[in-house]
């Protein structure tokens, strides 16, 4: 335990003079895009991230998929360029993008080098103002959709997911699977790319970070250039939603020597007073290293090799939850020390050693996150997301390190119900007992 908490307290001292030299500008551009900056002109190069809030939660009814769809299809033409001739003039220029869709958002990851930037901004545009969504293009990225789905029917961990999703969510986005189903991706057309990218796009959800050589002028006239065409608004995003965890077990069979388990209960906002509390109290029940749960499932019984838990803030619900895996005759008494934890966490909460050992850790790791431009614009966009300031960065372990031992035992017994705790197990488990 001493040569866990001297590391970390190394990192701290490694770490902290390049993320304290960070200086987050606030700009917004003439045509009102609003952006953070952070400039760095040592190496000639740009990180621009690009987040839209709404995601894959948008898609339409009966047209599941059709947002993962029109993301992964986005570089595959633009203009007057096909899709390899776009891949070859993306590669000429130097250029990277990445169109990604998540659950609450969709993103555009751009890195370019400054004698290159008017090209790769130039091409990025094409790619969002004029993309092709050619029907060859649009078939070969749905075989590789199906591919994944095909093979996510058959992993015990995706099965898990989607069935305690499912029952969590029910009809609610968040309750299926956001690559859609074969029968749905199967009929998603050319015209409903189009569609979807017009109502995830819009300025009115925009979010930007950008980190590297680049001034805020330079920026500004990027952005509106980029961007200042996309749609002002766009249509309501999906309601809020209660989930649905009545502390049951839900046994999937399926072949497998070991089988996966996911659990959960209800879990707490980002914007919540005691959301810092509560990344604490995770910290030490079911994060990195030196847990309750891994010290009682893996160390002491040796039920498994791995196991954690984590927050999970969706947009419009939140969990607490966790997974592991564990060999068919033991996983029943992996999830009964799963349970006892999981009550005497909530009953008795932590020590102040605990306590002092999760800030060491949280504080020293933070920085760790700093380490590159693409990095940090991420983490701007995310910042901005969760409606934080954008001193953040500076503050946080100020924060963290001012949580005192009854402020996070007082979040522990408001947040953490044993009663809500609800198993879902994929394989074959002996003597275990559904409710």
């Amino acid at each position: 335990m001493k040569r866990f908490i001297i590391a970390a307290a190394a990192l701290i001292m490694l770490t902290l003079p390049a993320l304290a030299a960070v200086e987050v500008q606030d700009i917004e551009t003439p045509g009102g895009i609003k952006a953070w900056l952070v400039e760095e002109h040592s190496i000639p190069f740009t990180a621009l991230e690009i987040r839209f809030r709404g995601g894959t939660a948008m898609d339409r009814p009966g047209k599941r998929g059709e947002v993962n769809l029109m993301m992964a299809t986005l570089e595959e033409g633009a203009g007057d360029l096909d899709a390899q001739g776009f891949a070859n003039a993306r590669d000429d220029l130097a250029a990277s993008y990445s169109f990604d869709a998540y659950m609450d958002s969709v993103t555009i990851s751009a890195r370019f080098l400054t004698e290159n930037r008017d090209q790769a901004v130039a091409l990025l545009r094409a790619a969002l103002m004029q993309p092709r969504f050619d029907q060859d293009a649009v078939d070969r990225v749905r075989g590789q959709v199906m591919s994944i789905l095909r093979s996510q029917a058959t992993d015990p961990g995706d099965i898990a997911s989607e069935t305690f999703y499912a029952q969590t969510f029910g009809d609610h986005p968040y309750g299926s699977n956001d690559n859609g189903t074969p029968e749905s991706v199967a009929g998603l057309t050319r015209e409903d790319m189009f569609a979807a990218k017009d109502r995830v796009m819009t300025r009115d959800r925009l979010y930007v970070g950008a980190v590297g050589d680049i001034t805020a002028e330079e920026l500004s006239n990027l952005l509106d250039d980029l961007l200042g065409e996309l749609p002002a608004n766009g249509p309501d995003l999906p309601a809020q939603v209660e989930p649905t965890l009545p502390g049951d077990l839900t046994v999937v069979p399926f072949q497998t020597p070991q089988s996966v388990v996911l659990f959960g209960q209800k879990g707490i906002t980002r914007d919540d007073p005691d959301f810092i509390p509560a990344y604490i109290a995770n910290e030490i029940l079911g994060g990195h290293g030196e847990s309750r749960l891994m010290d009682e499932v893996r160390e002491k019984r040796g039920l498994t090799y791995g196991i954690g838990a984590y927050l999970v803030a969706f947009d419009h619900s939140e969990l607490v939850m966790g997974q592991f895996s564990s060999g068919n005759a033991s996983v029943a008494e992996a999830i009964d020390v799963v349970k006892d934890e999981w009550a005497k966490f909530a009953a008795t909460g932590l020590t102040q050693d605990e306590l002092d050992m999760a800030k060491t850790y949280l504080t020293g790791a933070y920085a760790l996150r700093f380490d590159g431009n693409g990095p940090i614009a991420r983490i701007l966009v995310g910042m901005q997301m969760d409606g934080l300031s954008k001193d953040y960065m500076k503050t946080r372990n100020d924060m963290v390190n001012a949580v005192t031992l009854d402020q996070v035992n007082a979040a522990i017994k408001r947040i953490y119900d044993p009663k809500q705790l609800t198993f879902v197990v994929v394989g074959q488990p002996e003597g275990l007992q559904t409710n």
